[in-house]
């Protein structure tokens, strides 16, 4: 189900490559579509026939689109194209209007929880403009919304902390929420110009007068009275829903969602922060607006699902005189192992019990992939590639993967994890002998292994072998299967014989001797492997390395009787 699944999410990426490749030659070549796949997926030519076929199936589905439907796919893809070799040759695009040492942006998390791969773009691809344009990047921590998207006090810290790791220094930080009195002074200012009115107007009466682009009966209240009600407001004289301060913009707009916009409301919550020093809070639309003109925010990057807060806010900006940020939209990023999991949706699940932490293996957070022992360098590079077009992009954790493995396959130790085992016994093994295994895959180092009649086999391993199969034991002996069902093997010869169908019967063991409890925790859901793993392995904890023909893993706890390992990748 697993390969079935790979495949199915691979079609989009091949429908791109088919696409584009029938832009530049007029009909899509099915071996030059191969050839760029498995140049640039390397992880897939141990599946080169499925991976055909699946090419085979999106050249026809291509070909029997309308022309219209055809040339929309080949400008996305020309366009996508275009897009990678810009940010392969110059990492990012130039900003427009942007001069050296004048650029200033902004990366403005909401901490409700740890940065995810999602907010870590964000955060990687401000750092990288600042450094290409020796700016100044400032965190800001948007988290004026104490209840529907409450910040978690720890994950202010775990912000700070990831993105030093991935190599994101700020210039400085700023928390909105310990800024609010200089927002209240900006609402006054524009109540007294009449820019803003207190509306007392429930939801649903309001939603009517906006969604009819009739004024509610509060709009024209005199700034005067309209004062009167902001200081109430403020010492607590109105309860919850009964009033809201909106920023007049035109109630003929053709978009709703720009009438009149909402930009303070009473929240009777305390705050993580700053506890319950405020009732009125500002919409996050109010707060940025002011808080990207005091910073001086130069250029602002942001999803393109957030178009309308440029346009809510530039009301502001045209009331006061103020020049509004350039401003780049970007596509939003799918990333097909984890689907639409929002932080919001994690913490639920956590609060469920559905995930051990924040760290938790399974969950696309910047700690879960330090836990996993990721590279930083793997995880920049990873973000940086996806460019910053207005084009949503589908990718897969294999591109991270393959990233990432470039940087520790040379570098990890080698040993044997045997899981689900299975104990099994050679008859006829003429002595006990000590091997010599590469520790280090240029043979640099060795460890050694005893070499006895009872070993430990993975279970998968056992269970695909039949009566007389000739195995060869991994850098030890070979040996035929005797007896299946009473787990019996027969010693053959030291050396690797003719009979032994090379690939999947060279198989890694384990001898009890050598063997200590094992558990790797997966990248799924309370997925958990247990099983042994080679006690040499204990001198690498803290480290990522690789279990032989399992996957890469980084050993988070060992001792002489038991080891804990984070699944990496393969």
């Amino acid at each position: 189900m697993k390969d079935e699944r790979e495949l199915e999410e691979l079609k989009d990426v091949v429908m791109k490559y088919v696409a584009a490749n029938a832009a530049k030659y007029g009909k899509p070549n099915e071996k030059a579509v191969m050839g760029k796949i498995m140049a640039e997926m390397p992880e897939m030519r141990k599946r080169a026939k499925e991976v055909l076929e699946l090419v085979k199936g999106c050249i026809a589905e291509f070909e029997n689109l309308s022309e219209e439907e055809k040339k929309k796919l080949m400008e996305f893809a020309e366009s996508d194209r275009k897009e990678k070799e810009e940010t392969r040759d110059k990492k990012l695009p130039e900003l427009p209007k942007a001069e050296k040492g004048k650029v200033v942006m902004r990366f403005a998390p909401n901490p409700n929880g740890p940065p995810t791969l999602g907010s870590a773009r964000g955060m990687v691809v401000n750092d990288e403009y600042v450094k290409m344009y020796d700016g100044k990047l400032i965190i800001r921590f948007d988290d004026t919304d104490p209840r529907t998207k409450r910040p978690l006090l720890e994950a202010y810290n775990w912000y700070i902390e990831d993105a030093e790791w991935l190599g994101v220094k700020p210039h400085e930080v700023v928390y909105a929420s310990e800024r609010i009195p200089i927002y209240y002074e900006y609402c006054k200012k524009l109540l007294e110009m009449g820019k803003a009115y207190p509306c007392f107007c429930s939801k649903e009466e309001f939603k009517k007068y906006r969604d009819a682009g009739v004024e509610c009966p509060h709009r024209n209240t005199p700034a005067e009275e309209a004062l009167e009600v902001w200081e109430k407001m403020l010492s607590g004289e109105y309860k919850e829903g009964e009033v809201v301060i909106r920023v007049k913009t035109d109630m003929k707009h053709k978009d709703p969602a720009i009438r009149d916009w909402v930009a303070f409301r009473i929240i009777e919550a305390d705050h993580p922060l700053v506890g319950d020093a405020y009732i009125v809070y500002p919409t996050l639309d109010f707060e940025s607006a002011i808080e990207d003109h005091l910073l001086g925010i130069t250029h602002i990057i942001r999803g393109k699902d957030l178009i309308d807060s440029e346009r809510r806010q530039r009301y502001i900006y045209d009331y006061f005189g103020w020049e509004y940020p350039v401003t780049k939209h970007w596509g939003r990023v799918k990333i097909h192992e984890f689907g639409k999991l929002s932080t919001s949706e994690i913490r639920k699940r956590i609060e469920k019990g559905e995930f051990e932490g924040w760290d938790d293996p399974a969950l696309p957070t910047i700690r879960a992939f330090r836990r996993r022992g990721f590279k930083a360098e793997a995880i920049r590079d990873f973000l940086l590639s996806l460019g910053v077009g207005e084009n949503d992009v589908a990718v897969s954790l294999k591109n991270l993967y393959a990233e990432n493995r470039k940087l520790v396959d040379r570098e990890a130790s080698r040993y044997f994890f045997v899981w689900d085992a299975v104990s099994v016994e050679i008859e006829g093994l003429p002595e006990v002998k000590k091997v010599s295994v590469p520790r280090k895959p240029d043979g640099s180092e060795f460890r050694e292994l005893t070499g006895s009649s009872d070993i430990l086999l993975s279970g998968d391993d056992w269970e695909r072998f039949e009566e007389e199969d000739v195995i060869r034991l991994k850098d030890f002996c070979t040996v035929r299967v005797k007896d299946k069902e009473g787990k019996k093997l027969e010693f053959l010869d030291w050396e690797m014989l003719p009979e032994v169908k090379k690939g999947r019967n060279i198989v890694h063991w384990l001898s009890w001797e050598d063997a200590i409890v094992c558990v790797v925790l997966g990248d799924k859901p309370r997925l958990k492997w247990g099983g042994f793993v080679e006690k040499n392995a204990v001198s690498d904890a803290g480290n990522v390395v690789q279990f032989e023909r399992f996957a890469f893993c980084r050993i988070e706890y060992a001792d002489e009787e038991r080891l804990r390992a984070v699944y990496t990748h393969p």
